[in-house]
């Protein structure tokens, strides 16, 4: 049932034939979006309560900050040094970007034909088979909600250690502690939470500036390596040295071991798509920036990756240092500069602060919308919208109250806390073999799929196949501890959290989910 608000649309359908629709809807004018928009918003049976602000260049510099690729390959690169070395990790990052653009082509093929905020839940809900569609779509929805909380607090310790690296370089009286990044991460989630809020208007100008920032960042930082330092191995050597650092036995399985660090780079492309309904032309812009942030990121890491590593020098050296952050003792065994190395590293902890605010942007609207579908306790609070900003600011809350509190354990447990933090990639990697997973069905069967403005045609099948095999296998290599046979303290025990999380949200579908929840093929409009 419509409400006062509902205003009445022509929209133009795929074919160029025009309907009338009436679109529920607290937006109008153009921040309700382009009449493509307004379709597809009523073919999913969705009503526009956020205002569409961003347009293609804007989404674009969102998801290419958000996963800060060249940034990522700096900062948690230590594991795969210890676990294949140079060579490992140029090749494993090669692997991983191959891998991750072909599922990328996947996601970005199912966000075209339904550019909601829901993403991979939603997807789920409407491609899988009919049996099945209800309670994997609800699994699906909660691995979301996990991977993208987990995130907030997670980029917000790589900004805090950072910060710890730089104050260690310039003051050698300083004794650093574990709990003191607990207050910086709290500081940076704080500021991060407030421009969400009180700024929100100027996000996109905001990534596009930021965008303009990680592209000339990339420069200010790659120039100054190549021009005072000299390559401290040769090509071959860099290439192909393979190194055992964590005692598996075998070489190839220490480099699949230490891949996490390239997955690292490349999660985040699907963060456009829980900002669908903020897009302008999503459809069309979305698929398109997803596939830029993949290519344009990929290069830009994939050069800083391998300069990196021509300068490195001794590696045991470089991953003792007393900074916390082998990649500052790198800059300034090249500079030979604090001041240098300062400003460096500042323009990294920049860009990847520019990334929590994304990340907190993506989490919390991607809570709003399950809750929308009634997935989550407490749903009505959660999908509230607040008119006076357009935002779901109970959403935003909870956001910034969960991250806080996820800070507080590494007061207690450094180990504890990077199991929490690392769970984010899991959850993520676990919902997009799902939801290419289920498209793969759907094609296998030979079932119509639901026109768009990108497609992978012919190649579709190979392409959904492949992806979901790549996906599946690097979820297990997720779980992997740092050595075989750890103790207590090496051991990853991610999956037993990630287990937790998944348990309990089965016994909550059990108890009332099922009852409460229809997912959102229930509201999709069948005859559109």
């Amino acid at each position: 049932m419509k409400d006062d608000n509902a205003t009445k649309y022509a929209a133009e359908s795929a074919d160029g034939d025009d309907f009338a629709v009436v679109v529920d809807s607290d937006i109008a004018g153009n921040e309700a979006g382009t009449n493509l928009d307004k379709k597809d918003m009523w073919r999913m049976g969705k009503k526009q309560q956020l205002r569409r602000n961003f347009r293609f260049f804007s989404i674009f510099g969102f998801t290419m900050v958000l996963m800060a690729t060249w940034e990522a390959t700096l900062t948690a690169n230590v594991l795969g040094l210890i676990n294949g070395g140079t060579g490992g990790l140029i090749w494993m990052y090669i692997v991983t970007f191959f891998g991750m653009f072909i599922a990328i082509l996947s996601m970005a093929e199912m966000a075209s034909m339904a550019p909601t905020t829901g993403g991979q839940y939603h997807w789920v809900s409407e491609f899988a088979p009919a049996s099945a569609q209800k309670f994997l779509s609800y699994l699906v929805g909660w691995l979301c909600v996990l991977g993208w909380q987990v995130g907030n607090v997670a980029i917000s310790f790589l900004v805090a250690g950072q910060l710890q690296g730089l104050i260690i370089l310039n003051h050698a009286s300083y004794i650093p502690e574990r709990w003191h990044l607990t207050p910086i991460i709290i500081a940076i989630i704080t500021f991060c939470m407030a421009f969400n809020t009180f700024l929100y208007r100027q996000l996109p100008l905001v990534e596009n500036l930021a965008l303009v920032l990680h592209v000339l960042g990339f420069f200010v930082v790659l120039i100054p390596l190549w021009a005072m330092g000299s390559p401290t191995a040769s090509a071959s050597d860099v290439f192909f040295t393979f190194t055992d650092g964590g005692g598996w036995g075998n070489t190839g399985l220490s480099c699949l071991v230490g891949m996490l660090g390239p997955l690292f780079g490349f999660i985040g492309p699907d963060s456009a798509t829980h900002m669908s309904e903020e897009l302008r032309n999503a459809s069309k812009s979305l698929p398109r920036a997803m596939i830029a942030t993949m290519v344009a990121n990929g290069a830009l890491g994939f050069v800083m990756l391998v300069s990196y590593c021509m300068l490195l020098g001794n590696v045991d050296e470089i991953l003792a240092s007393e900074t916390g952050q082998p990649f500052i003792q790198v800059f300034y065994n090249i500079t030979k500069s604090k001041a240098g190395t300062s400003v460096m590293t500042v323009i990294m902890i920049v860009i990847v602060g520019c990334g929590v605010i994304n990340n907190i942007a993506t989490s919390s609207r991607q809570l709003w919308a399950f809750a929308r579908d009634k997935g989550v306790p407490f749903s009505g609070w959660f999908s509230t919208i607040n008119h006076k900003v357009d935002l779901p600011i109970n959403a935003l809350v909870f956001s910034y109250v969960f991250a806080v509190l996820l800070s507080l354990i590494n007061i207690g447990s450094l180990v504890a806390f990077n199991i929490v933090t690392s769970l984010g990639i899991g959850a993520l990697i676990s919902s997009y073999t799902l939801s290419i997973g289920c498209m793969t069905v759907k094609r296998l069967r030979g079932q119509t799929l639901l026109p768009s403005n990108f497609k992978l045609g012919k190649a579709g099948l190979a392409i959904n196949i492949f992806s979901v095999l790549f996906l599946f296998f690097t979820f297990i290599m997720i779980f992997f501890p740092p050595v075989p046979q750890p103790d207590l303290e090496t051991m990853n025990w991610s999956v037993l959290v990630y287990g937790g999380v998944v348990v309990f949200s089965l016994v909550y579908y059990v108890i009332r989910g099922r009852h409460t929840y229809l997912g959102p093929v229930a509201y999709v409009r069948k005859s559109a």
